[in-house]
């Protein structure tokens, strides 16, 4: 949490915690328990915990939409606790890259559709 509090900009590990929790169950809305939980598996274990959390998988699948789009939907997470900006997809996903076993998050990410890949995929200029 203080690699992203600190990549994000936030204050406290508190706003970070919400960010990240924003951006996982804005990508697991869009992605089957299947490749979820492949998903998961390459996870640290806290991040596992919080990916899982609150988790109703009877609900649907979604499509994956713009990057602005996803990025809105995450910014409107627990607004309340929202101090999500405007790039914290890109580097959520960057200091998950950074802080997971590398091998091992490639390979879960192989075995997801492409659009569950570029979800991930950190952009240039992020």
């Amino acid at each position: 949490m203080i690699a992203v509090r600190d990549a994000l900009g936030h204050a406290t590990t508190h706003q970070a915690y919400y960010s990240v929790l924003a951006v996982l169950f804005v990508f697991r809305r869009r992605v089957s328990v299947h490749h979820a939980i492949r998903f998961a598996d390459a996870l640290p274990a806290v991040l596992r915990a919080m990916f899982v959390s609150e988790w109703d998988t009877r609900g649907p699948v979604l499509a994956f939409a713009s990057r602005a789009e996803l990025t809105r939907e995450a910014q409107a997470f627990r607004r309340e606790h929202s101090f999500t900006p405007d790039d914290a997809i890109d580097v959520v996903a960057r200091t998950l890259r950074e802080h997971t076993d590398p091998v091992r998050f490639d390979l879960a990410l192989n075995g997801l559709p492409p659009d569950a890949r570029e979800f991930w995929g950190v952009r240039s200029g992020s």
